[in-house]
């Protein structure tokens, strides 16, 4: 509750000011938090909820404190709180004793939750850890790549598929760079940390009736999707905008 509350003051401090967060621990992520960010606009709909395996017995050995079954009862309430959430994880696979079956538990995590964004990597035993006092070290390497490769792949093929959705829709982007691929193009973010790359163009802005200006790190901007991979949509920028007036532009076509 005093997380959710620290949350809601922060978005108050300004409310052009997205507001992004490392999110609580899967095992007592609070209700209260949820209502935060369904009903600020500068709060964004999204979610880091890491998971780290699919497997229940691989959970307990890792001492995460919750269940695959209670994970998914968490994404369910979170999607029904918070409709078009976004979310991402972090795996690890190849934890000491994982089996086929665990590994297996995993996928079927990654492919009923569909994240829209994952971290993956293969177990490394670290010291001072209570795995490496207590457990072996016994999933060999060959097998760890295959299985991150697997998830790797998982991940990759449905996220590609999902982020069709957002093709032919208007999104409201803050800019953050230059794209270091072309200086002809400037990368972004939606409010579902998803990265956007538009043309680097003068635009009308919301500011000026009469000029132009090229968008800059900072400021928004409203872009059409054309086209999206799974990690990135690819657009055509409007104008430039507010976070207030883009959504007062949604409210008002509901």
């Amino acid at each position: 509750k005093r997380f959710a509350e620290l949350i809601h003051h922060v978005s108050q401090v300004d409310d052009e000011m997205r507001i992004r967060f490392t999110s609580p621990h899967p095992k007592d992520f609070p209700d209260e938090l949820l209502k935060v960010i369904k009903s600020h606009d500068n709060v964004c709909n999204h979610i880091h909820l890491p998971a780290q395996s699919g497997s229940t017995t691989i959970l307990q050995k890792m001492r995460r404190g919750y269940t695959r079954e209670s994970y998914l009862e968490l994404v369910d309430k979170i999607r029904e709180t918070i409709p078009g959430v976004t979310l991402s994880s972090d795996f690890i696979v190849g934890f000491c004793g994982e089996t086929e079956e665990d590994h297996e538990h995993t996928m079927s995590l990654m492919r009923t939750v569909e994240f829209d964004m994952a971290y993956m990597y293969a177990y490394s035993m670290r010291k001072k850890t209570h795995a490496y006092h207590r457990m072996i070290d016994d999933v060999p390497e060959e097998t760890k790549r295959r299985r991150l490769q697997e998830l790797v792949d998982s991940f990759y093929s449905l996220a590609a598929v999902n982020n069709q959705r957002y093709i032919d829709t208007d999104q409201l982007v803050l800019v953050e760079h230059t794209s270091k691929r072309s200086q002809s193009d400037l990368v972004g973010r939606i409010d579902g940390n998803i990265k956007v790359v538009f043309p680097s163009i003068p635009l009308q802005s919301h500011l000026s009736l009469v000029s132009k200006v090229i968008p800059k790190p900072g400021d928004y901007v409203k872009v059409k999707i054309s086209s999206a991979s799974s990690l990135t949509l690819r657009g055509e920028p409007l104008y430039q905008t507010t976070l207030k007036s883009f959504m007062n532009e949604i409210n008002t076509a509901k």
